[in-house]
C-alpha cells in the first residue's frame, strides 16, 4: 500500500508528532512524506519526497499572528500550481496534518482525504468553546485543509474518533527532575519583549527558545537561546515549569512531564483560542498576553501553581492501526 502523509510546517508541533506517527504508518506499506509551510524549525529523521509552501500562518513579534506578512508572502499562484501538480491519484491512502496542498489536491481531483490532525478535534461538538468566537478565525480553521474522514488529538480523548495526545518517544523516556528553572517558548515575542517582562520576575532562572535568536545569551536571571529539539526538551523534563503559548504539542507534553504550566494564547490565531479554554477548563491557568497587567497571574503561578494530572498512554501504533483499518473499510464500502 502507498500512503502520502502530508504535514503543516508550520511551527513545530505537527513535525514533532510526525516522527513517531511516521514508523507507525510504514508497517502499513511505504509512506512519502509532504511538508508546507515556511515556520517550522525541525527537520525530520525521514526523507522527504514532496517540500511545498503552503500556506503558512506568519508568527509576529508582539504576541500573535502577523496577519499582513501571513497574506503578503501568501503565493496564490504557486500554490494553485502545487494543488494540481500534487499526484494524490498515485495513492492507496492520502493522510493530511491540517496540511492544505494535499487536502485541496484530494478535493479537486475526486480523491478521499483523511484528516489525522488536532484540528480535527478542536472544533468537535462537547470540547470548550474559546470565549469569543472568532468568526473568521472559525471559517479558516473549517475550511483550511478540508477532508473527508476526521480523526483527531486533543487534551482528553472521546473514545470515538478523538484521541489522547501523541507524546514522542524522545519524551516519554527523558529522566524527570526539577532544577528551578522555567522554561518558555513564545514564537510570537520577540526577545526584547520576553527580557522586559520576564526580568519583572528575577526570583526565578528563565530558560527562553527563541525562533528570533541564533545564539545563546544571558542577561541576569534569564537564558535565550535558539530552537533546538533536544535542549528544549531537556530543558522541559528539568523545570519546574513551562511558559508557552497554547498550541498543543508543547502543553501537551508539559502535562505528561507533570510540569505546572501557564499558557498565552497567540492573537489571531482562534485554534489557540479554542486549547486555552480546553486547558482551562482542566485547571490551567490562562492569560491573554504578557503586558505588565498580567504580573500578579504569572506571580501567582510561579509561587501557587499546581500540577494537573494527565493520563496519556502509549497507544500511537494502536490508534494509527485503528485508523487504517477503519479507512480502508469505509472505502471498500465506498467502492462497493
Amino acid at each position: 500500500m502507498k500512503i502520502l502523509y502530508a504535514i503543516q510546517g508550520t511551527g513545530n508541533g505537527h513535525l514533532s508528532r510526525a516522527v513517531d506517527i511516521i514508523p507507525c504508518l510504514q508497517r502499513h506499506g511505504q509512506v512519502d512524506i509532504l511538508v508546507s509551510g515556511t515556520q517550522g524549525d525541525l527537520k525530520l529523521p525521514f526523507p522527504v519526497q514532496f517540500e511545498v509552501r503552503g500556506l503558512s500562518f506568519i508568527f509576529g513579534k508582539s504576541g500573535g499572528v502577523d496577519l499582513w506578512k501571513t497574506f503578503a508572502k501568501a503565493n496564490t499562484r504557486k500554490l494553485v500550481k502545487n494543488i494540481r501538480r500534487l499526484p494524490v491519484n498515485d495513492y492507496d491512502l492520502v493522510i493530511s496534518d491540517f496540511e492544505p496542498v494535499s487536502a485541496w489536491a484530494c478535493y479537486f481531483k475526486g480523491k478521499p482525504c483523511i484528516a489525522l490532525s488536532h484540528q480535527a478535534a478542536v472544533l468537535a461538538p462537547g470540547y470548550p468553546p474559546a470565549e469569543n468566537v472568532d468568526r473568521m478565525g472559525k471559517l479558516i480553521l473549517s475550511h483550511y485543509a478540508p477532508a473527508d474522514h476526521s480523526y483527531g488529538f486533543h487534551f482528553s480523548g472521546n473514545g470515538s474518533n478523538i484521541s489522547t495526545p501523541v507524546i514522542r518517544h524522545q519524551v516519554r523516556n527523558h529522566k524527570i527532575t526539577n532544577d528551578g528553572h522555567y522554561t518558555v517558548y513564545l514564537p510570537a515575542y520577540d526577545d526584547r519583549k520576553l527580557l522586559k517582562r520576564l526580568s519583572d520576575h528575577p526570583e526565578v532562572r528563565w530558560e527562553v527558545f527563541s525562533k528570533h535568536n541564533k545564539k545563546k545569551i544571558t542577561k541576569g536571571n534569564i537564558t535565550i537561546r535558539p530552537i533546538d529539539g533536544n535542549a528544549f526538551t531537556a530543558s522541559m523534563a528539568s523545570s519546574a515549569g513551562v511558559l508557552c503559548g497554547a498550541g498543543f504539542e508543547t502543553p501537551a507534553e508539559a502535562l505528561f512531564l507533570g510540569k505546572k504550566l501557564l499558557v498565552i494564547p497567540m492573537k489571531n490565531q482562534y485554534e489557540q483560542h479554542l486549547n486555552a479554554a480546553a486547558l482551562k477548563a482542566m485547571g490551567v491557568p490562562v492569560v491573554k498576553s504578557l503586558k505588565a497587567e498580567h504580573n500578579d497571574i504569572i506571580k501567582d503561578w510561579l509561587e501557587n501553581g499546581r500540577i494537573i494530572p494527565v493520563d496519556y498512554p502509549d497507544m500511537t501504533q494502536e490508534i494509527i492501526d485503528g485508523i487504517v483499518g477503519e479507512i480502508l473499510r469505509k472505502l471498500n464500502h465506498e467502492q462497493d
